[in-house]
């Protein structure tokens, strides 16, 4: 059973209070014994029924893949507010009610950078992954369709749910309190990826950023959704709006970023429509990192890898928990010894075929 090491905090790194602590996933199978007694059959039919239910379970538990060993440090870092959420949820498809395990084998990361407030990514957190399980279970259809489908009901979500708190009541969490026009002016950026024992599916929205290391060599699975980038520019043009620099690129002299979930009243300029990527996992492959740009704003992809293939080699013939988790805080450091101004989120992921 894979354990998991989770660093995470939202108060000042300086202030020494990051926390670990370990937690091991146990799945429970669930039998249904509401059968009347007077309609069961006899004794040994209902032994060898349950001994072939029985082995057709143990071959559907095989298929299934643990979850891969990862750390994760989130910290507010020098911003007056901590805007960011991750998300993990191992096997988040889970088993039908016939022990099928479909989707068992599939294991969800997602970092999610807010701004304007913290509750868009905070519903991106609960919820996203939600759909995207809803999307892969509901039909057949390519894994760039089936995220592209999951982004845009995230955004739609976001858009209702909002609504439905600033009719209703304030949220006290909330430095906009959810009230028009604040709440028009949030949003989020998301990176997801769903890892099988076989593909790595990155989504990407924003400017946070996925990078595979394998055999050293840093290798990106999405890139940022910037205002100047040209081909953003010219979408961002002919839907009428404008790039202004002010502090760098900005759609409207506003949002560093092109794409975003929520921020509605930059659209259609800016859109919740994510770029996908489906990757082969190799042997070579050594781990994944997903951050928010307070890491990437002051650290290259390459530096990146480096510090976490160092960490995990560093650790030989100890859990690669530990290892993952040391990735995630040095980089952490790392990023804020550069003096990253924003929030910083970071989460490594070992790829590794054997644990070493």
């Amino acid at each position: 059973m894979a354990g998991i090491v989770e660093t995470q905090t939202t108060a000042s790194p300086f202030e020494g209070n990051s926390k670990s602590r370990g937690r091991m996933e146990i799945r429970r199978i669930n039998f249904d014994l509401s059968d009347s007694a007077m309609a069961r059959p006899p004794l040994g039919k209902r032994r060898r029924d349950a001994a072939v239910r029985s082995s057709d379970l143990e071959v559907k538990r095989s298929r299934r893949t643990e979850c891969p060993r990862y750390g994760v440090t989130s910290v507010c870092g020098r911003r007056r507010d901590m805007e960011d959420s991750v998300a993990i949820r191992p096997s988040f498809c889970g088993e039908d009610g016939d022990g099928d395990v479909r989707g068992g084998d599939l294991h969800f990361f997602g970092v999610f950078d807010g701004h304007g407030c913290s509750h868009v990514s905070r519903r991106c957190k609960e919820r996203m992954h939600e759909i995207v399980r809803g999307e892969y279970e509901n039909g057949d259809a390519p894994w760039e369709d089936a995220m592209a489908r999951s982004f845009r009901k995230m955004d739609d979500d976001v858009a209702e749910w909002s609504s439905g708190l600033a009719s209703t009541s304030d949220d006290s969490n909330c430095r906009c309190e959810m009230r028009t026009p604040q709440r028009d002016s949030v949003g989020s950026t998301a990176v997801v990826a769903v890892l099988s024992p076989e593909k790595i599916v990155v989504s990407n929205c924003g400017d946070s950023r996925a990078v595979l290391c394998r055999n050293g060599v840093a290798i990106p699975l999405s890139v940022d959704h910037k205002p100047d980038r040209p081909d953003e520019l010219r979408r961002i043009e002919e839907a009428g709006g404008r790039v202004i620099y002010w502090d760098g690129p900005r759609v409207l002299g506003v949002l560093a970023m092109s794409r975003a979930i929520g921020d509605s009243y930059l659209k259609p300029y800016v859109i919740p429509e994510p770029e996908v990527t489906v990757t082969d996992r190799t042997g070579e492959d050594e781990c994944l990192i997903l951050a928010s740009d307070g890491l990437w704003d002051v650290v290259s992809d390459q530096t990146a890898c480096g510090v976490a293939r160092m960490c995990l080699q560093s650790r030989k013939g100890e859990s690669s928990n530990q290892a993952c988790s040391d990735a995630s805080i040095l980089l952490t450091r790392l990023a804020l010894a550069r003096h990253s101004a924003d929030n910083v989120s970071v989460v490594v992921v070992d790829l590794r075929k054997t644990t070493q």
